[in-house]
């Protein structure tokens, strides 16, 4: 049963990651656009993605992670790297708040940064995803 959990998992977390590396995207283009038809087109691509994709996926990777933890937790709590990387995902996380923050500004109007801002949020999660998965699989502590 681990080793599909674990799979579940890497499925999940994949989704969740690919949905953030898409909606920064996104907002870099949201940023620039300047037609309304854009401007509403971007709102509900961005609102679908986050609800649809985003959400789920995080929600699922989490869940399928604390049940991996439940099925040894003598092994994994006494890892070092497997708190880093606690720390790490809480970081995924926040940053997928922010996006939530982003989204909801776009969506009133109210959106204050720039595409060259948004090109380099849309850069963050890959230091996430890199660090998460040598923590992992190198196991370097």
């Amino acid at each position: 049963m681990y080793e599909w959990v674990k799979a579940f998992h890497l499925i999940a977390m994949t989704s969740w990651f690919a949905a953030l590396f898409y909606l920064p995207r996104l907002f870099v283009y949201h940023a620039m656009a300047e037609d309304t038809i854009s401007l509403e087109r971007f709102t509900v691509m961005e609102r679908k993605l986050y609800l649809g994709i985003a959400n789920p996926a995080m929600y699922a990777t989490i869940l399928l992670g604390v049940w991996l933890v439940t099925m040894a937790p003598d092994y994994y709590l006494k890892q070092g790297w497997f708190h880093a990387k606690l720390g790490a995902v809480f970081l995924v996380v926040v940053y997928h708040y922010l996006c939530l923050r982003h989204l909801k500004r776009f969506a009133n109007g109210t959106n204050d940064k720039s595409h060259t801002y948004f090109r380099v949020f849309n850069e963050v999660p890959v230091l996430f995803l890199t660090t998460i998965v040598v923590l992992v699989i190198v196991k370097p502590f």
